[in-house]
């Protein structure tokens, strides 16, 4: 019995090992007739430059997305909402209410709708023109760079830019057109700081004078124990809501942006 059950797993390893050995050598006499594979890179040469094919294009579009969020925080009002947004919500002394989620989604709408005039001059002067193979993608780069440059030179303080000049060693007749992005996006950034800390401390004004009056009412009564802050969270809210806060608040940020 052991015998024969030995025979049947040799018999077994022997005609696996055949067909194996079949499979190897008609693969080698494939490689040998067909032609080696591989992936194509370029497609075709346009009017515009060379046009890659689709995996390539696939994979410099994922490679793309990861600069992304770095180009929304660092070149658009993102920076300027979502700050001070936050802030709007320390002055309630909520701690979670709205949620980042819901600040985060309302700063991402409002900078669409803020930069949608810019966007537009993008899309018309560099993007479209680029996918109908007009201009290259050097080209498209640098008609898409002029209306962002013109954007963050609105935004951006003459002291910040001197700033960063000085510490870039540029020559002195560099001005905000003709510095390079470089130098051009860290002092729009440091100038939207300073500009959401200062629309900050404005909305922090009404909510701390709420929160010492409400302090003052309870220490005169001698209630200790009781929380300022869970008194004066009612009164605050709706000091917002009866002075339509959120209609203030995101008109006044968006008639910021305007020049």
């Amino acid at each position: 019995m052991k015998l024969g059950v030995y025979g049947l797993v040799r018999n077994g390893l022997l005609t696996g090992l055949g067909l194996w050995l079949l499979l190897l050598g008609a693969s080698a006499a494939y490689a040998q007739t067909a032609p080696p594979p591989g992936l194509p890179l370029i497609v075709g040469q346009g009017a515009g430059g060379t046009s890659f094919s689709v995996p390539i294009q696939t994979l410099l579009f994922f490679t793309a997305l990861s600069f992304l969020p770095a180009v929304l925080l660092m070149m658009t009002a993102f920076t300027r909402i979502v700050i001070v947004l936050s802030l709007l919500r320390q002055a309630l002394g909520t701690q979670a209410s709205p949620p980042n989620q819901v600040i985060v989604g309302l700063s991402l709408f409002l900078t669409l709708f803020v930069m949608g005039p810019t966007l537009d001059r993008v899309y018309e002067t560099a993007y479209l023109p680029y996918t109908q193979n007009a201009i290259s993608f050097e080209e498209a780069l640098a008609r898409g760079e002029v209306p962002m440059r013109e954007f963050m030179k609105a935004q951006t303080r003459q002291a910040d830019f001197e700033l960063f000049a000085r510490l870039a060693n540029l020559e002195p007749d560099v001005t905000v057109d003709t510095a390079p992005l470089r130098v051009l996006v860290p002092a729009f950034v440091i100038s939207e700081l300073k500009t959401a800390f200062m629309i900050g401390f404005m909305i922090f004004i009404p909510f701390l004078v709420i929160d010492m009056i409400v302090a003052s009412i309870l220490m005169s009564l001698g209630m200790m124990m009781l929380s300022p802050v869970l008194v004066a969270l009612p009164f605050k809210l709706m000091l917002f809501v009866l002075a339509d806060g959120w209609n203030l608040l995101i008109g006044s940020l968006a008639a910021s942006f305007s020049t």
